[in-house]
């Protein structure tokens, strides 16, 4: 049986190495991605020098029963062990165990190339189109492909789209060089991203102004120097998780939060039960989420280095970084520059400023339907995935499994990552990431586990002879 994995980046590749087996098998894995982004993928492979992990190394080993898996490959010490490293480092590691698992194993290899088309076949299974204009069949396929390519900012006019002084993928190679170190800078997005960006524009001497703008102006919180230890929840904020009861859950949060040393432990402490509770959400209750408390969550949820929250509040407090809440209503091109119209939070009036560069940095893109990914616009416009009502990714089954225009099932075709936050909303971390695999390598071991058990009765007859 011939699985396929589309998508070559953390999810992918760790899922490839899950796959990879040193005997015989009657699984052939397939994976498939394009040249350069092997192992790390965009997230790590990409990352510089001056990007450090959103977490400490003792806790990011690439899978689930090995969690410390990371601080030792890179033989580090207990006290090393709470570190935030280079993200870059994290990619070699990730790379090495994909290499590695490909010249040990005997059922895995890879393809430098694009999946563009995945047609249905009849009965089960599906064809794999290549950008050279190959094709091969697979029984079962996995779509590993991360985050989509940025859509345009809304407000940002088709002119300015399509002009140097808007640079819609800062990590695309040369984008954020060719700024002018004294350039004004706008940035949409205070998160993660943009904390990357500043990073790497102070680590190039940038002198100008740069102002981030965000609906709520919030900027992703601190990890502590050391770790503290963990928490149990207590029961009455388990039931309000187990309950799916979202304004119970913020409030018990709020009084634990109050009575512990550091709220950054109740926080984590929820993650393990975050998935389920989810999925108990009534729709109207995930888009009040999302209206109302994704951005603080967010902030908490996801945090800097402190490293980097250290370099960050330096860069605010020299004046060279503003954070602005507020939103961006129209961006266009003047003679020298550009000029955006920002409404400020909470107010009715409206401002116009001059800026020269417009960098996007609003963090992860998983909506479906308006994606310029060529693979996605594919199987949306077949009917073989389709949209999550709230515009997180595709629609998909407890386990993973793709449900198609009808709603049912697509038998063989699976999703893991960002693309699946509809239904579990967190799964772009290690953490949660790297469990799911586990889960989904399970399941795709599930029939070449049955024949070898149960051997089909030609098998039994000719031992019997």
């Amino acid at each position: 049986m011939r699985i396929t994995i589309v998508g070559a980046g953390y999810a992918g590749g760790t899922l490839a190495t899950e796959l990879a087996t040193t005997y015989d098998t009657d699984l052939d894995v397939c994976l498939v991605g394009t040249p350069g982004n092997f192992g790390g993928g965009t997230a790590y492979g990409d990352a510089r020098g001056e990007h450090l992990l959103n977490a400490r190394a003792g806790q990011l080993g690439a899978t689930a029963d090995k969690p410390a898996g990371f601080a030792r490959w890179l033989n580090l010490s207990e006290h090393a062990r709470d570190a935030f490293l280079p993200r870059a480092a994290y990619g070699e590691y990730l790379l090495d165990r994909l290499h590695d698992a490909e010249a040990t194993s005997t059922n895995l290899t890879t393809l430098e190339h694009e999946v563009i088309e995945i047609d249905r076949l009849p009965g089960r299974g599906f064809h794999v189109h290549l950008d050279d204009g190959s094709r091969f069949e697979s029984d079962r396929v996995v779509l590993a492909v991360g985050a989509l390519p940025p859509q345009r900012l809304p407000g940002v006019g088709p002119r300015l789209s399509r002009d140097p002084r808007y640079v819609a993928s800062p990590w695309q190679a040369g984008e954020l060089e060719r700024i002018d170190r004294d350039a004004r800078l706008l940035v949409v997005g205070t998160g993660l991203t943009m904390v990357d960006i500043v990073a790497t524009l102070n680590r190039r001497g940038h002198r100008g102004p740069i102002v981030a703008l965000s609906r709520h102006g919030l900027l992703p919180q601190s990890h502590t120097d050391m770790a503290a230890d963990p928490v149990e929840l207590p029961p009455r904020l388990l039931r309000t998780l187990h309950d799916s009861d979202l304004r119970a859950l913020t409030a018990a949060t709020r009084r634990l939060c109050r009575r512990v040393d550091d709220w950054r432990v109740v926080v984590d402490a929820m993650r393990p039960e975050l998935q389920d509770f989810w999925r108990g959400l009534s729709p109207a209750q995930r888009a009040q989420f999302l209206r109302h408390a994704r951005p603080y969550w967010e902030s908490h949820r996801h945090r800097m280095a402190p490293k980097v929250a250290a370099e960050i509040e330096g860069t605010r407090a020299s004046g060279r970084l503003q954070i602005v809440a507020g939103r961006l209503l129209r961006a266009g091109i003047i003679d020298e520059g550009l000029y955006a119209v920002i409404r400020r939070r909470g107010s009715a009036e409206v401002e116009r400023y001059e800026f020269d560069v417009l960098v996007r940095a609003t963090g992860l893109d998983t909506d479906i339907t308006r994606t310029t990914h060529p693979l996605v616009q594919h199987l949306v416009a077949a009917g073989t995935i389709t949209p999550d009502a709230l515009g997180l990714g595709m629609r998909v089954s407890r386990d993973g499994e793709a449900l198609d225009a009808d709603g049912q099932p697509v038998a063989g075709l699976y999703c893991i990552g960002a693309l699946a936050r509809g239904e579990c909303w967190e799964m772009t971390a290690i953490n949660e990431l790297r469990s799911a695999i586990y889960r989904l390598a399970r399941r795709l071991r599930e029939p070449a586990l049955r024949r070898i058990a149960q051997p089909d009765a030609a098998q039994a007859i000719g031992r019997v002879r």
